[in-house]
């Protein structure tokens, strides 16, 4: 015998690698009576509800209390535009802002837990944008150059263009 043909030989008479046991198909463990565990979970399983509107009042109280750290922390996206209120304020506003919130909510036609959540949230950020954009007053944008954006009011003794149409 040549070289390869021996080795051909020894390759083919070797044993087989022991396997595994493989873990039972789903078909197998369908098959097989469920255990007083697994029946006792499934008994709590049924009579465990999950209700996500309306949030629990600690829930509500995390939200004006997240409300509050936005309003009066510098760091915020709206504090940054539109300037910090006091946390005295910030906390009254925020009380104020879940409130009606809930209660807009509350009042939704929809009777889905997740729509009348997402009507609350959206009440909840509409409402605290108008706070803060009604505490600070009109905010001039700069455009690009660091002039006054188009919308904004001309500085005094400046002319617009209407004005220089009419002279």
């Amino acid at each position: 015998m040549t070289d390869n043909a021996e080795e051909t030989a020894t390759h083919t008479n070797a044993p087989a690698p022991e396997e595994e046991p493989k873990p039972p198909t789903m078909a197998a463990t369908d098959e097989q009576p469920p255990t007083d565990d697994a029946t006792k979970v499934t008994e709590k399983m049924s009579t465990l509800s999950f209700s996500i509107w309306p949030p629990t009042q600690r829930t509500r109280d995390a939200v004006a209390k997240r409300l509050v750290e936005t309003l009066s922390a510098p760091s915020s996206v709206l504090s940054k535009r539109y300037g910090t209120l006091p946390a005295d304020e910030a906390a009254d506003a925020a009380r104020r802002i879940e409130t009606e919130a809930f209660a807009a909510a509350a009042a939704s036609p929809d009777d889905d837990g997740i729509e009348v959540l997402q009507v609350y949230s959206k009440e909840i950020s509409r409402r605290m944008l108008d706070a803060v954009k009604s505490r600070s007053g009109p905010v001039p944008v700069p455009d690009g150059n660091g002039a006054q954006a188009p919308d904004a009011a001309p500085a005094s003794g400046e002319e617009t263009k209407a004005d220089e149409t009419e002279a």
